[in-house]
């Protein structure tokens, strides 16, 4: 027999409840799917679109596509800048459980394989409110894919690009480099930072709180590459240069020098050099006098450079010729005060030996038979106190005083190259005067196949004789007899300067330099050549810079395929003349 239950038999069963208190709690309950029913239609209908945006905020990601950089490649298409696949290492250091035994020991694989002390690894994963840090960036591709067999929780690598130089230092100056963002800040990097980038692609993805996708959203955009550039420098004339200009400095125990090659007939630079030097991807305790680019950037007083367009102004005006007679005894003349001195009383000159002794005496008496405005326009048209009409950062002006505030004693030195300033690169291009019939012929650094179209300066009868001059200043007798060379006749001007510091001039620092072309009937190429503080006991431009010149100009001679126009090297005579400073 089944035994029934009271119920009323509890005491709280049998207590009586007010009615009210079921309605309340019936009422509160469907109140409140009431709100949850209004939060959810508020949520999915009206208020959708801030919380979409949410969402897209803590899990939606657009990532970037990084495009691959354009190639920097020489006039012969050898590669100077290129990007290649490289894996960055970033970290969520609360998910690195260094704790662990397992883990520690593959931390130290880790720090080994990224070339790290171990304790500076830690240090980056030791700050677990940190949900993103960079480990290191841009390592080798290989090395990546090693780190990625480690499988360490917490630690990702991204898809990167990095730039390689395969011509080192040799290009550097020109080159440039890039940041670890891939952004040109340097050389034709930076010049052509937006043509090379391309532009880079993007993809809408959903994100785990781990970084991983989880799930594409959205239309790709794909990256547009960077467009290749090609270079108008010859990678072998640039690294034959830069090697006999680094061992020049370094014989001479100066503190740094440049070369600049140009192509006597396009204008195009085939090769700028400069010592010290850098490596562009391996920039770590990098100086601002390895950085700088000195055949653009420094400016100095040309000096003897400057005679050549002296002389030519008075041949042009018909003031001499050639075999005129100037007398420079006693090796000294007095201007308004101020005496201007040549190293040796040469007595009586042609115009034509006035630049093969580099006499300043003969210079100024040249000088002062002429126009102040005169010398100024020449000057100008030349180049000087202009900047470059050339693609490239940093590329200076230098100075030329406006014609009407020049004192007499301030035209003469500036008949002589002092009381203005240039840059190696505007120095050499000077001389395409010269080597084009009396044409100043712009200067590029893109490769190009077209004549250049110069500015006439002179008359090519009159560039004709100074080139004649130029070339017995390099010839016996001359001051840069070390410029001659196997095969090849040249003809420049050497040219010594005291090295101004602040307003004064420093004492025993000098600027050394030559610029000069080759072959002299025909020339073909035009090489400027500055050793800035030649410490070793010779600093004299025809011994120092001459030199550099000379094998600058047979080996790219040589490498154009220009025909030898002489039969055997002329003689040198052991004491060259010295030039006046």
């Amino acid at each position: 027999m089944s035994r029934s239950v009271v119920y009323t038999a509890s005491p709280l069963l049998a207590s009586k409840t007010p009615v009210w208190r079921s309605k309340f709690i019936v009422a509160a309950i469907a109140l409140g799917f009431v709100g949850l029913g209004a939060r959810a239609a508020y949520v999915q209908v009206f208020g959708n679109d801030f919380f979409q945006r949410q969402g897209e905020v803590r899990f939606a990601r657009t990532l970037e596509l990084p495009a691959n950089r354009g190639k920097i490649l020489d006039r012969n298409g050898l590669i100077l800048a290129s990007s290649v696949p490289a894996a960055s290492i970033w970290a969520i250091p609360e998910d690195v459980e260094q704790d662990k035994p397992e883990v520690r020991a593959k931390l130290k694989q880790l720090a080994r394989l990224l070339d790290m002390p171990l304790p500076d690894l830690t240090k980056k994963l030791a700050d677990e409110d940190k949900t993103f840090v960079w480990i290191k960036r841009q390592l080798d591709w290989d090395v990546g894919q090693q780190i990625a067999k480690l499988e360490i929780k917490g630690i990702y690598q991204r898809k990167e690009y990095k730039r390689q130089y395969p011509e080192g230092e040799a290009a550097a100056h020109v080159v440039g480099f890039t940041n670890v963002e891939d952004h040109g800040q340097e050389g034709m990097e930076l010049a052509f930072n937006d043509q090379l980038a391309g532009k880079p692609g993007s993809r809408r993805v959903i994100k785990d709180r781990l970084g991983r996708v989880v799930e594409g959203v959205g239309e790709t955009v794909p990256p547009v590459d960077g467009k290749d550039m090609q270079l108008s420098i010859d990678s072998k004339v640039q690294f034959f240069a830069y090697q006999k200009l680094r061992d020049q400095v370094l014989a001479h125990k100066a503190k740094a020098g440049s070369v600049v090659v140009l192509d006597a007939h396009t204008g195009e630079l085939l090769a700028l050099a400069n010592y010290p030097s850098y490596v562009p991807d391996k920039r770590q305790n990098l100086t601002g006098e390895q950085l700088r680019n000195r055949a653009l950037t420094d400016v100095f007083e040309p000096g003897s450079t400057m005679k050549p367009f002296t002389v030519g102004i008075a041949l042009e005006s018909g003031r001499v010729r050639p075999e005129t007679v100037v007398d420079t005894t006693p090796g000294r003349i007095n201007i308004t005060g101020s005496t201007i001195s040549d190293t040796h009383n040469y007595g009586v000159l042609t115009v034509e030996g006035v630049i093969q002794k580099s006499s300043n005496v003969g210079t100024t008496k040249l000088a002062m038979q002429m126009p102040a405005r005169e010398m100024w326009e020449t000057f100008s048209a030349a180049g000087f106190g202009q900047k470059p009409q050339i693609s490239f950062p940093g590329a200076v002006s230098g100075r030329l005083r406006p014609y009407k505030t020049w004192r007499p004693v301030e035209q003469a030195t500036m008949s002589y190259g002092y009381g203005l300033s240039a840059s190696l690169f505007q120095m050499a291009r000077s001389y395409t005067v010269f080597a084009n019939g009396g044409r100043v012929i712009p200067a590029t650094m893109l490769k190009t196949d077209e004549t250049a179209v110069g500015v006439p300066v002179f008359s090519e009868r009159t560039a004709d004789q100074v080139r004649k001059m130029l070339q017995m200043a390099a010839g016996p007798g001359g001051t840069g007899q070390k410029a001659q060379t196997l095969g090849y006749s040249v003809g420049g001007k050497s040219g010594t300067a005291r090295k101004q510091v602040g307003k004064n001039y420093a004492s025993g620092k000098y600027r050394a330099w030559f610029t000069g072309m080759a072959p002299i009937d025909k020339p073909r190429i035009i090489v400027a050549v500055m050793i800035d503080e030649p410490s070793n006991g010779v600093f004299y431009g025809g011994a120092v810079a001459a030199p550099v010149f000379s094998e600058v100009v047979q080996q790219t001679l040589r490498m154009m395929g220009v025909q030898p126009d002489m039969a055997v090297k002329p003689q040198i005579v052991a004491n060259a003349v010295e030039e006046s400073l």
